[in-house]
């Protein structure tokens, strides 16, 4: 196969871009590593980002941490927890001393949209139930407004799924999310609902009223919305460095 010079040049370009986005992540993730003490109950978010976070705590356990306990937010989470050697306990049992998790977008009020995962409502149980919520991201997440680029995951109840997207359809375009890379069908999430994404198309005004209007239709279990007042802080990644940002 005979590519042109502007393919090599525009493949070369990704893979310099995901290089440098990989990096950005490690270094939020070692920024944030620097936050957990020993003996502390960790609420595990999802995503990349957490698990590297997730990856360089295994590697401390039995050397700086002696007693380090999880509570996933997903079980992609929890395998990886257990295989380094996190132990997991319940939500039943402890809430969070700190609660570190990703996001798909986060706003100059701490404002977030997470869901890409499908992971949001676990995530949001884990992470609002927390002593204290950090959120940590690479540079390319932060925004202005939230709205203009990424859609808002909503997870539906499967029978009700027509009527929400019916209901959903009067405020932006809103499809069913389907999966990728070989399984057919529509993505179900941890709890055996279905994603719904609503493509807002414009700023968000008010967070906690758009968060309430969603969820005030049925079927919906939970909007991948979370509020800002919620987080204490944000990890924010570089290549070559992490930055913490305070309220």
């Amino acid at each position: 196969m005979i590519f042109t010079i502007y393919e090599i040049f525009n493949s070369n370009a990704a893979l310099a871009l995901n290089m440098r986005l990989e990096e950005a992540k490690l270094r939020a993730a070692e920024k944030a590593l620097k936050m957990v003490k020993d003996g502390m109950v960790l609420g595990l978010g999802s995503g990349s980002t957490v698990a590297k976070f997730i990856k360089l705590l295994g590697e401390k356990i039995g050397y700086e941490f002696t007693e380090i306990y999880g509570v996933p937010s997903s079980y992609d989470t929890e395998i990886l927890a257990r295989e380094v050697g996190i132990k997991i306990v319940s939500l039943n049992d402890y809430f969070p001393d700190l609660a570190v998790d990703g996001a798909d977008e986060v706003d100059r009020d701490f404002n977030l949209i997470k869901g890409g995962g499908g992971c949001h409502t676990r995530e949001k149980i884990v992470d609002y139930s927390s002593g204290e919520f950090v959120v940590i991201v690479d540079y390319t997440k932060l925004v202005t407004r939230l709205g203009l680029r990424k859609p808002i995951p909503i997870e539906v109840l499967p029978f009700a799924l027509r009527l929400v997207i019916r209901t959903l359809s009067r405020l932006g375009r809103a499809e069913i999310r389907r999966c990728k890379g070989g399984k057919l069908g529509p993505v179900v999430t941890d709890n055996g609902n279905f994603i719904v994404d609503l493509n807002y198309g414009r700023p968000i005004e008010d967070i906690e009223a758009l968060d309430r209007e969603l969820k005030s239709i049925p079927g919906v279990i939970e909007t991948g919305l979370f509020y800002g007042s919620k987080v204490s802080k944000v990890v924010v990644g570089y290549p070559d460095r992490a930055e913490i940002l305070f309220k």
